[in-house]
């Protein structure tokens, strides 16, 4: 676990909305909801995404610093957003775009 352990907070700024500390684990997330019924969790890793990123590594590491999330974990749930019209709803342009990548990457398989 990077720095203060599994409790810490972190600090994530989304577009639009206040500052908000989100659980390093994540547990008890869920019960804040958004206009569009989002969790803060789920709001905080769309925002990571709409972010750009030197590289692999500098995204892992924001993962772990600002989410608490270990990256496989990060992974698995923003997978399941996109599948989730809420999110949808919430950021057409940044879900829309990771659906045309995962569905590409797919289709090399």
């Amino acid at each position: 676990m990077v720095g203060g352990g599994p409790w810490r907070s972190a600090v994530v700024r989304e577009a639009g909305d206040a500052v908000r500390g989100v659980s390093g684990r994540g547990y008890g997330l869920g019960m804040d909801e958004h206009e569009h019924g989002l969790s803060a969790r789920e709001r905080a890793i769309l925002a990571l995404e709409r972010r750009g990123f030197a590289g692999p590594g500098a995204k892992e590491r924001a993962v772990r610093e600002q989410l608490g999330l270990a990256p496989v974990r990060y992974y698995q749930l923003l997978n399941a957003l996109l599948d989730d019209a809420r999110a949808l709803r919430h950021d057409p342009v940044t879900v829309n775009r990771l659906r045309r990548i995962r569905e590409a990457r797919r289709a090399e398989r």
